[in-house]
Formats: structure tokens, C-alpha cells, sequence
């Protein structure tokens, strides 16, 4: 308005209403237009917030009509359960598949292949139902929303504004924590889960989320994933799986070059069975008996600890609705006492504020605790269940999660040894102390003695002879089989262990004689195989030459009578 005003005054233009004609170069014309126009935009103000009013006030009552979830239609100003038969299986089938694999990416998975209903709102698709793969965003969207738990919701999101370094001025949705909620009515309708139900959904989601340190069960065969914490350094460690789908637990401080001296990997195998076997161990009937009497002891010291924080964020409170009450009592006038109890009621806030964190704080810091009906069931057919073959690791995860809170591996100095402390949810802790799983290589090695007696008597035993003295010892390889050539061979070869010579005095080999004759071996094989030349097969299948100075002479002799042969000017010269 005040715009309009300006850009007439400047173009000399009469503005004219129904109430007469006014010129904006006269003062008293424009300032009759400015009281116009601010009456005007006070009005405006006062029936938007009348109706912003009336649409809270009907929120209230849970009948302001808002778009509905898929899976729920208006019907005669109730909301109803959609008709369509197939649209409630769908729907049904998300939170039963959520409770089955326990997590959002696994209803994804389970309806594969399979399509899911979407309601369109606005667009020439407004109203009709529509079919489509299932994301994940929307099995997350269906899970959080209240309004599948019979719940009535007004206000979960708000909007806030924020100015980019340009100038650009941004409304960014956001949602409201559940105790922010302006309306909240239970029972509204009917729903597809009880408001238990969404909650543990809620609950079981927040404990999905990786990026705020949360670790949920996992598909891979590490027992311990995500509950095994180094005691060293403290820190989480993950499983690793190898190349051969062997899992080791291996502290996270390495990736960040911050390793303790006494930081540890650990197969899983090593760890897994270990707790397994505790778990299954503590499900005696006098441990179940001693177990449900600890959790009755540990329910009742937590309910303690919160109801000591309750009364003091009751106490808060009250304080803070006194020093609000006072600040309201006193005249506007007296800025003195006004100020005093303004401060005041600050105060009280901040307090208020402290107490409630201190409040989420302790129920934070809480383990959950099975109830007793959950015990009790465990009790009954845990190892059945444990060792079903139909129960994934997943599924043991899970069931190990419910009584043991998490597992240490403890620092250990002797290398073939693991220390695993456990703390179960009851509070109690246990430590146990292993024997490292050994390599499969390093257990199929030769056994201690034999590698000795090998390496005492091979610099001088041949090696058949070896394996026989190894066989009459009574001494094994490391597969459990008797000592043949090729084992005592490879026992040589991998401790650098020499053979006895295989020339004995007086013999050389065919090569040698070759060299010193100055012609090829092939002539030495001809002369063997025509027994002109004494030769026997020695270790390792080798030709020992019988060599003297006389037969080298009669082999000369030989080469010099013969006409196809031709010594080399070495051999001559010699």
C-alpha cells in the first residue's frame, strides 16, 4: 500500500475508494491513506489469526480434516480403515515384515517383486490410488507415522526461514520431537499396530540408525558384531571378514593409527564360541531362578534412580509455573518488580531445562531389561532355538542381545590365550579366558620333535633312511599320515635342513665329467648305458661316476681315437 501511494504521488495520479477522491502530494490526503491502510491490515491480521484459531480449536477436537495416510479414507467425517482388501494386506505386510527382519531395508527386501499402494494428493492423479515398487523411504515414512497406531496428530512438522549468504531467503520443513507435538490424541481411529506397537517401531528404528553409534544385528556370522569392545583402548571392534568368509574381530583404533600396545584382533570363531557356550550355560534353572530375582533387583533400583529425577523435574516445574504466575500478577507499570521476577522466572526455566536433561540423561544411561515373561520363555527352548538349523545368525544375534549387554575382549599378555569379560543386563559380569583358534596352516605343521630329529640327523642321513628312523619313533606329519621321502623333503626345504652329500669318494657327476673330458653329457649317458663307464644312482635318482685318474686317461684315449668327436682346445691343452 504504501508503495502504491509513493509511485502515485510521484506520477501525480488521484487515488479514489468508495469513500472519496485523494491526492498523494497532499499531506493530509496521504496520511488519511496510511490510517486506511494500516485499519486494513490489522483486519487481515485479526481474521487470519480468528481462523488459525478456529483451525487449531478443531485440531483439538480431532476433527480438522487433514490428507490421510494410505491405508485410511474420510468416510461420512470419520476416518476408516481403506476398504480395498488388497491396500490392507499391503499395508498389514510392511509392520509384519518390519517385526521380522527388524529393520526398513528388510521390508524392502520382502516386497520384492511386489507393489505397493500410494494415494496421490493434487494433480490431475488427486485422490485416486496408485501401485509402485516399495522404497525405503516409504516403509520408514509408513513406520514413523502415528496415524497407522489409531493416533490423531496435529503439528508433528514446522517450517523455519533461514537467509543464505546471497540473500536468499529458505523455509526448511522439520519435525517436532513427540513431547512438542501441539495435538496428540490416542485412540482416535482405528489403527493397523496398538500405539505400544509404534512406539517399540520408533524405538527399534532410532536403534538402526549406524550414524549415531547405534549397532544392530547384522546377516554375517560374527556373533559379537556391533557388542564387542576393545578393552585396551576402549574403543568398538568390528568384524572383518576374510577373503575365506572367516570373521575376525579387529580393533577400530587401527584404522586411526591409535592402537594401544595391548590392542588385539581375535578370530570370532574364538570369542563366539565362548559366549555362546556361557549363554547357554547361565539358562540352568537355578541361574534362570537367580537371573529373574537379579532383574527384579535391577527393575527396581532403575525405577528408583527415575523417580528421583521425576520429582526433581516436578519440582522444577512447579518452581517455574510459580515465578511465571508472580511475573503475570504484577502491574506492567512497576518495571522494577517486573524486571526482578522476569529474571527470576529465567531462572526457573533454566532449571527446569537442566532437570529434564538430567532426567533423559539418566534413563539414557539405563540398559533395557527383559521382562520377566521374556526370561522366562528364554528359559524354556533357548538352546532348541539356538541350534535349530533355521535359525539365522541374525536370529542368534538377536536372541543373545536380549540377556548379555555387551562382551570385552580383555588384555591378554600370553598370545595363545583370550580374556573375554561379559556384562549381562541383569548387571552381573563374568570373565572368561580362551585358547586362541589356530591358524589352519600352523596346525597342520610337522610336530616339534620331528622337525628336530630332522634337523639333527639330516645333514647326515639320507633321506629314506629319515623317514623310516621318523615312522619307528612313532612320529607323525602334520595331517596325521606316516613320514614318506617327499614329507622328509619338504620338511628340508622349509627349514633350509642340507642332505648328506650324494657323491661319495671317488665319484662325481655326469656333468663334472663332461666338463673335465671337455664334451657333452650326452656322451657320458652313452658310455654309461654301453657300460664303458661304472655309474649307480645315488640320493635323489643321481648318476655317481666312478672317477679316477685312470679312468680319465682311458676316457681320453677314447675321445682322441674317435672320429666324430672333437675335444675343445681346453681339454687339449690339458
Amino acid at each position: 500500500m504504501g508503495r502504491l501511494i509513493e509511485f502515485a504521488r510521484i506520477t501525480d495520479t488521484l487515488l479514489i475508494d468508495s469513500d472519496g477522491v485523494y491526492d498523494p502530494a497532499d499531506v493530509n490526503d496521504r496520511m488519511l491513506l496510511g490510517l486506511k491502510g494500516t485499519m486494513g491490515e490489522v483486519e487481515l491480521h485479526v481474521m487470519a489469526g480468528r481462523l488459525q484459531a478456529a483451525k487449531r480449536a478443531a485440531a483439538a477436537r480431532g476433527e480438522l480434516r487433514t490428507p490421510l495416510p494410505v491405508g485410511y479414507v474420510h468416510d461420512a467425517g470419520e476416518v476408516v480403515i481403506d476398504p480395498d482388501a488388497e491396500v490392507q494386506a499391503a499395508i498389514a505386510d510392511v509392520f509384519a515384515g518390519f517385526a521380522t527382519t527388524g529393520s526398513a531395508y528388510g521390508v524392502v527386501a520382502v516386497f520384492a517383486g511386489r507393489r505397493f499402494p500410494l494415494r496421490a494428493y493434487g494433480g490431475a492423479w488427486a485422490g485416486q490410488l496408485r501401485w509402485g515398487h516399495l522404497t525405503h523411504a516409504r516403509v520408514v515414512g509408513v513406520l514413523k507415522n502415528p496415524a497407522y497406531a489409531g493416533a490423531y496428530v496435529h503439528g508433528r512438522y514446522g517450517s523455519r526461514r533461514s537467509v543464505d549468504e546471497d540473500g536468499t531467503v529458505r523455509t526448511m520443513m522439520f519435525e517436532r520431537p513427540r513431547a512438542e507435538w501441539p495435538v496428540l490424541i490416542k485412540d482416535h481411529h482405528e489403527g493397523y499396530i496398538t500405539w505400544a506397537g509404534y512406539l517399540a517401531n520408533e524405538a527399534k528404528l532410532a536403534a538402526n540408525r549406524t550414524n549415531t553409534g547405534a549397532r544392530p544385528p547384522r546377516e554375517g556370522c560374527a556373533l559379537c558384531q556391533g557388542i564387542i569392545t576393545c578393552g585396551s583402548c576402549g574403543k568398538p571392534m568390528r568384524a572383518n571378514y576374510h577373503t575365506d568368509q572367516r570373521p575376525a574381530y579387529e580393533c577400530s583404533s587401527r584404522a586411526d593409527r591409535l592402537t594401544t600396545p595391548t590392542c588385539r584382533s581375535v578370530a570370532a570363531a574364538t570369542v563366539d564360541a565362548a559366549v555362546a557356550a556361557a549363554l547357554l550355560d547361565a539358562l540352568t534353572p537355578g541361574q534362570v531362578a537367580l537371573a529373574l530375582s537379579a532383574a527384579d533387583q535391577v527393575t527396581d533400583r532403575h525405577q528408583r534412580v527415575s523417580r528421583a529425577a521425576e520429582l526433581a523435574v516436578e519440582r522444577a516445574r512447579y518452581e517455574a509455573d510459580r515465578a511465571e504466575r508472580s511475573f503475570h500478577q504484577v502491574e506492567p507499570e512497576n518495571r522494577l518488580v517486573a524486571s526482578t521476577l522476569e529474571a527470576r522466572w529465567e531462572s526457573r526455566l533454566a532449571a527446569l531445562a537442566e532437570a529434564e536433561q538430567s532426567l533423559e540423561a539418566a534413563r539414557g544411561l539405563l540398559p533395557p531389561l527383559p521382562s520377566r515373561a521374556e526370561l522366562e520363555k528364554l528359559a524354556a527352548d533357548l538352546p532348541a532355538l539356538w541350534h535349530a538349523p533355521t535359525t539365522s545368525s541374525k536370529d542368534r544375534k538377536r536372541l543373545l542381545r536380549t540377556l548379555v549387554a555387551d562382551v570385552t575382549l580383555l588384555p591378554e599378555p600370553d598370545p595363545g590365550k583370550a580374556r573375554i569379560g561379559i556384562r549381562w543386563h541383569t548387571g552381573a559380569t563374568d570373565e572368561l579366558t580362551v585358547a586362541r583358534a589356530i591358524h589352519p596352516g600352523t596346525a597342520k605343521r610337522s610336530p616339534s620333535h620331528a622337525v628336530e630329529m630332522v634337523r639333527g640327523l639330516g645333514p647326515v642321513t639320507p633321506t629314506a633312511e629319515l623317514a623310516e628312523k621318523l615312522n619307528a619313533a612313532g612320529l607323525t606329519t602334520g595331517h596325521g599320515r606316516p613320514f614318506d621321502v617327499k614329507a622328509v623333503q619338504w620338511i628340508r626345504h622349509a627349514y633350509k635342513i642340507p642332505a648328506p652329500a650324494p657323491y661319495g669318494s671317488g665319484e662325481i657327476s655326469v656333468t663334472e665329467a663332461a666338463r673335465r673330458l671337455g664334451c657333452s653329457t650326452g656322451v657320458i649317458y652313452y658310455w654309461i648305458d654301453a657300460a664303458q663307464l661304472d655309474a649307480r644312482r645315488g640320493p635323489g635318482n643321481r648318476l655317481c661316476v666312478s672317477w679316477n685318474d685312470r679312468i680319465e686317461a682311458a676316457c681320453r684315449h677314447r675321445i682322441d681315437r674317435s672320429g666324430h668327436l672333437t675335444p675343445t682346445r681346453q681339454a687339449r691343452h690339458r
